[in-house]
């Protein structure tokens, strides 16, 4: 599997990305960042991090579960239980300007989840939405405003994310139909 992006590839994306979300809402107080769990979550408090060192200033940032949303869930034979996590939006998203983030953007149905979900918790003055990798194959009509990478693929792959906080090492690698793992 050839690695697509390393750990230093991964920091500079998200330090443009950071910048680029600065430069869209110069100014905007009502700025906060909301991850889609799992690695999402991750990506998200990264670029809050990064956005701290660049403003001085902390940006609310929360992560969303989105299992009980996905439309996918009575489509599956009995089988496992999904794992449901918890959502922690430690923030009122009312009036905000919410970055939703995720790490590889593909059919858009997880974002259709995420977006039902995030209103659940109130009415946000507009939602942004960032990914790491987007490889295209929209099912939906769902546009990310900022990507890292765009990353053309066949249905036959599949992009794995990986981060240092949950598998180990940071790397963006894309696996062949058959090979274990896969994405939204």
């Amino acid at each position: 599997m050839p690695v697509l992006m390393d750990a230093d590839r991964m920091g500079r994306t998200l330090t443009r990305i950071a910048h680029e979300v600065l430069e869209r809402n110069r100014g905007d107080d009502e700025l906060a960042l909301v991850g889609i769990r799992t690695r999402g979550a991750v990506i998200a408090r990264r670029l809050a991090d990064k956005l701290h060192d660049i403003l001085g200033a902390e940006v609310p940032t929360g992560a969303l579960d989105i299992t009980l949303y996905r439309d996918d869930l009575m489509r599956q034979p009995v089988g496992p239980q999904p794992l449901v996590r918890r959502t922690e939006i430690p923030f009122s998203i009312d009036d905000k300007r919410i970055v939703l983030v995720d790490d590889v953007l593909y059919t858009g149905r997880t974002i259709r989840a995420a977006l039902d979900a995030l209103i659940d918790f109130g009415r946000p003055k507009s939602i942004q939405l960032i990914v790491l990798v987007d490889r295209g194959h929209r099912e939906l009509p769902i546009k990310a405003d900022y990507v890292g990478k765009n990353l053309p693929t066949s249905t036959a792959q599949s992009v794995q994310v990986r981060m240092e906080e949950t598998d180990g090492r940071d790397e963006v690698v894309i696996q062949d139909d058959g090979d274990v793992g896969g994405d939204e």
